[in-house]
């Protein structure tokens, strides 16, 4: 860890574990692990936090959007409560669920252009999915471990878009503006599926290739509405 201030030496400790802690889940995380990528000695991280699960915490709290720690807080940062962590997760995932333009969408009762419709609801999940892809990767990663966390991602946050987008995709291909699929769930399952994908999971891909990111997103949008919307 560099000589640097403790802001700057908390900012480079969250960047380190949110690596570290995706790389080798929640259990198989050491805090030997961190202080090896961090390139300094264990006791080292017990000037900032007080345990592998106050960093945690402060990963899942921080690693979308590494705050300046200006002021920094009292050291070493507590441990929580596990219920707190998972409680300001489960609030960080419903501010997330559904975007304004799936919520309009799904209240509206005028007629719109489907295709520019969905278009922006696939956009502005993609964009949101993208925007915490390093939070949602960390839980993606530790849900394994804990199941409480498996719970708040898998059935709730992925669970409920899942439900938005079939009561959707319902409605419209009812009104004959999409098209009939078999399964109206699995296609809205699919809907998600690839955007988490080229969101989030490609960037941790062991063999990458490489892509431009905005022509990447904009070729999935694309692919999208062309395959749902009449």
């Amino acid at each position: 860890m560099p000589r640097h201030d403790p802001a700057t030496r908390l900012s480079q400790l969250v960047k380190h574990a949110t690596e570290v802690f995706i790389d080798r889940g929640y259990n198989d995380t050491q805090m030997e692990d961190i202080a090896s990528s961090l390139g300094v000695a264990k006791g080292t991280l017990y000037v900032y936090v007080e345990s592998k699960e106050a960093l945690f915490d402060l990963v899942a709290r921080c690693a979308d959007s590494i705050p300046s720690f200006e002021p920094v807080p009292p050291l070493p940062i507590p441990t929580p409560k596990r219920a707190a962590t998972l409680a300001y997760i489960q609030k960080r995932l419903a501010q997330n669920q559904n975007g304004p333009a799936l919520v309009t969408a799904l209240s509206r009762t005028r007629a719109v252009s489907v295709r520019e419709e969905f278009q922006e609801i696939v956009r502005e999940l993609y964009d949101t999915v993208e925007r915490n892809r390093q939070g949602l990767k960390l839980l993606d990663r530790s849900a394994k471990d804990l199941p409480q966390l498996a719970g708040l991602w898998f059935e709730g946050a992925r669970g409920g878009l899942v439900a938005a987008l079939t009561q959707y995709l319902n409605r419209e291909i009812r009104k004959g503006t999409m098209r009939q699929v078999t399964d109206i769930t699995v296609a809205a399952r699919l809907i998600v599926e690839t955007l988490v994908f080229w969101a989030v999971h490609r960037r941790w891909d062991p063999q990458p290739q490489k892509f431009d990111d905005s022509a990447a997103r904009e070729t999935v949008i694309s692919l999208l509405t062309d395959a749902f919307v009449v």
